[in-house]
């Protein structure tokens, strides 16, 4: 399939989406086998589609969706439009890759369930949705594509709506992350509005040639990025990411480690070409995702729900991707995206493998069972070091480049602040990894019954794996080379005239690593064996413990703000609704013209005599006030 044919990639799950929804109940197991072959194909098309890029820098493709005219010219011609970059390559990888792998674990994960077709359906629907996101080549047809992938989160983290933590954090979630859209439609408009298109390349073309005022051009990139703030769960948008674990654990491996959270690194860093026009909008997306990195990383610390940790993890390495971005290194923001994408989901699987076969996800009611589940420890390990940054793992290659991209581009501060998230990364990789596998068990009913997944979860978690493994070396030029593309993913996603051939900085190579053994040391020494230490430094600092448990209690302030402030702005609304606008305004009026025609009625006498009177009356009245005038 060549590139301007992509459209056909949302296609495919579209149809299946409407044909599992309307007779899933007919199919052979629910329809499961048509949404994973159809994500398969979807999958071999991108593949076809990334081979025909290889000889071509873009493709572009768009069909006329509609005219606007004032009766005598078109005004606007909005498109339907597709636009295939080295961006949109990556993103392709990434989504199709884990959402089949998804798809595939989801066949044991959620065997039984009473909705099982269902929940393949929501799969093929936010695939579909996904994959308008990222080939879309107008906002307009973004923004439509944003919305039907919150959409899907939405039904998705409150899939087991029986449960009303599920339902909560389905709410929370759609309400937080819908606080950023409004900011991202605002935005939208506004560039609309001073450039007379929805096009994204006429965009950016209309911002580098000056044709956007400075100030009106801050503002509208700041509401964008709102958009990527509440998508991507940046700080202080971030609150809904960890209760959104309350869905099915595939869902948070395929919407909240790979595909749907990194929607906004996408966005900014489709339109960085604008945001490179205005150097304080950058800044914001620097310094956004670097406090969100370091408060994520610091949560994940003291967090014992298996899920919740990997979620704040994600939270601070997009953090990582912004800080990339803010310095406008698209290159290493994107490839610590595809990495991510891979040892993120592993890790995620690897959670759903552990609760799948303890019904437990409190660490600090598992432990030891590396002898239970030897392939999911192995798997899951894996994953983990290669989130640390050890070399040769994935993690190591895109993170090591986002650490030369903060030393070369970002101030001092930022750069040393991000390696020391960095070794807090490996901090918490390391007590995860221990305190779940290793060690002895905590609750021996819940170890007892623990048992290794069936195959059908266990290869895709083989097959992210070894992706999380290799998918680092993608940035030597020899392995770009090989695979058919002009060099390494330096020479594929960049931001400028020219390509650059990777080149390992080796004093941050090796600080890096230094830095990330150093965590692990500490890992080790703290939560290795019965975690003495690790209790030690609880009890030494509660304060600091009950800041990072209580989430620096942000939670706590949108809750009081909502409770005190708009609780009671509304009381004060329904207040004057109900009785100024509803009470006095229309059953008042109603009310009074009703009681006047009761007074009046007894007016009418029904004898004749008394009405020639009244009429004489009249006509005198109107005499003596004509003749009075005159």
């Amino acid at each position: 399939m060549d590139m301007e044919h992509v459209w056909l990639l949302p296609a495919i799950p579209v149809v299946i989406f409407a044909v599992i929804g309307l007779f899933g109940r007919l199919l052979p197991r629910g329809g499961d086998w048509l949404a994973i072959l159809g994500m398969g194909a979807v999958t071999v098309l991108a593949a076809l589609a990334i081979v025909d890029f290889q000889g071509d820098n873009i493709a572009v493709w768009s069909e006329e969706w509609m005219k606007i005219s004032d009766g005598s010219r078109v005004v606007e011609l909005i498109e339907i439009s597709t636009y295939v970059d080295s961006i949109t390559v990556v993103m392709l990888t990434a989504v199709t890759i884990v959402t089949l792998m998804v798809m595939v674990y989801s066949v044991g994960y959620m065997a039984g369930d009473s909705r099982y077709g269902w929940y393949f359906a929501l799969l093929s629907f936010f695939a579909a949705a996904m994959l308008t996101l990222v080939v879309s080549g107008n906002l307009l047809m973004l923004y439509l594509a944003w919305e039907g992938v919150g959409l899907a989160s939405y039904l998705l983290i409150g899939f087991w709506w029986e449960k009303q933590s599920a339902a909560e954090a389905a709410k929370k979630a759609f309400i937080t992350t819908r606080i950023g859209d409004v900011g991202l439609l605002i935005g939208i408009i506004l560039l609309w509005r001073g450039s007379g298109s929805f096009d994204i390349q006429e965009i950016i073309h209309h911002a580098e040639s000056g044709g956007f005022d400075q100030t009106y051009l801050t503002i509208t990139m700041l509401f964008l990025f709102a958009g990527a703030v509440g998508k991507s769960a940046q700080f202080p948008l971030h609150v809904w990411l960890p209760d959104a674990m309350e869905g099915p654990t595939p869902v948070s491996a395929l919407i909240h480690a790979a595909t749907m959270v990194v929607a906004g690194v996408y966005l900014v860093a489709r339109m960085l070409p604008v945001f490179d026009t205005v150097l304080i909008a950058r800044d914001v997306v620097l310094y956004t995702g670097l406090i969100t990195a370091v408060m994520a990383a610091s949560m994940a610390l003291v967090t014992s729900d298996i899920k919740r940790v990997l979620a704040y993890s994600t939270v601070s390495q997009l953090g990582f991707m912004f800080v990339a971005l803010g310095v406008g290194a698209v290159t290493a923001a994107m490839f610590h995206l595809l990495t991510h994408a891979f040892f993120k989901s592993l890790l995620f699987l690897g959670s759903g493998s552990v609760i799948h076969a303890t019904e437990e996800q409190e660490v600090e009611q598992l432990g030891g069972l590396r002898r239970k589940m030897p392939a999911t420890t192995i798997t899951f390990t894996i994953g983990a070091i290669a989130l640390a940054g050890i070399v040769p793992l994935a993690g190591f290659w895109s993170k090591d480049e986002i650490l030369v991209a903060a030393q070369e581009g970002a101030p001092a501060i930022a750069y040393i602040t991000l390696a020391a998230t960095a070794v807090l990364t490996a901090v918490y990789s390391t007590r995860l990894v221990l305190l779940t596998f290793w060690g002895e068990p905590k609750n021996r009913s819940v170890h007892e019954h623990a048992h290794e997944s069936p195959p059908v979860m266990v290869i895709p978690l083989l097959i992210l794996t070894a992706l999380a493994v290799v998918s680092g070396f993608v940035a030597l030029d020899g392995v770009g080379e090989a695979l058919g593309f002009a060099g390494g993913i330096g020479e594929v996603v960049y931001e400028g005239a020219h390509g650059h051939a990777y080149a390992l900085n080796e004093t941050v190579a090796i600080g890096a690593t230094i830095a990330s053994l150093f965590g692990i040391g500490l890992g080790f020494i703290y939560w290795w064996g019965c975690a003495a230490r690790a209790e030690a430094a609880r009890n030494w600092a509660p304060e600091l413990h009950a800041l990072l448990v209580n989430r620096y209690y942000i939670d706590h302030l949108y809750q009081a703000t909502i409770d005190r402030v708009i609780l009671g702005l509304s009381g004060v609304v329904g207040w004057f609704d109900r009785r100024v606008i509803n009470e006095t305004g229309v059953d008042g009026s109603a009310q009074g013209l009703g009681y006047f025609g009761l007074r009046l009625k007894f007016l009418q006498t029904g004898r004749i005599p008394n009405y020639a009177l009244a009429m004489a009356v009249g006509v005198i009245a109107i005499a003596l006030v004509a003749f009075g005038t005159n």
